[in-house]
């Protein structure tokens, strides 16, 4: 967890809520928000090694002082962050890993983002002002979120509106 050091101070606590959120199965906070930060191997690293930390503590139970034994090589003021996150959010964790545990967790879509970009490749591509969509989802997958990011063209967001519309009949006749 050594690389959340690389995030301002001020930004720290912020970061570890959003990744308690990602654990208990909202949206985790987004590469493209912190890409000046750090590179994408680095987000990665940071990812799993702050969630894996959050779960571990709270699965095992562990004090505050064993809490900290993992944070000796961080500043005090990221080791502050973490505990203060730790204490206000332990419920909220242990809520989700139970939920994952029993089972109920299963694939759904948390939380979306879209934009509409022109394709700008070329001087020739950019006159076809072929508007795209860029829809990031995180998925919830045997327990463990999952982000996907997906970029269409009108005719295939046509083809996936299509698709969920009758994926929701099924769903409703189900019922």
């Amino acid at each position: 967890m050594k690389l959340t050091e690389k995030l301002p101070a001020e930004e720290r606590l912020k970061f570890f809520h959003k990744v308690i959120d990602g654990i208990c199965g909202r949206a985790y906070p987004r590469y493209q928000d912190y890409n000046t930060i750090w590179n994408l191997t680095e987000w990665m690293e940071v990812l799993e090694q702050t969630s894996a930390y959050f779960k571990s503590t709270v699965a095992k139970d562990r004090s505050d002082e064993e809490a900290l034994q993992p944070l000796d090589e961080l500043s005090s003021d990221t080791q502050k962050a973490v505990v203060t996150c730790l204490k206000g959010r332990k419920h909220d964790i242990r809520h989700a890993l139970i939920e994952r545990t029993n089972g109920i967790c299963s694939a759904r879509l948390l939380d979306f983002d879209w934009q509409l970009k022109l394709a700008l490749s070329s001087d020739k591509l950019s006159m076809l002002q072929m508007p795209l969509l860029n829809l990031d989802l995180d998925l919830a997958e045997n327990g463990n979120l999952k982000p996907y990011s997906i970029e269409m063209n009108k005719e295939e967001l046509q083809n996936l509106i299509s698709s969920l519309e009758a994926a929701n009949k099924v769903v409703l006749q189900l019922k």
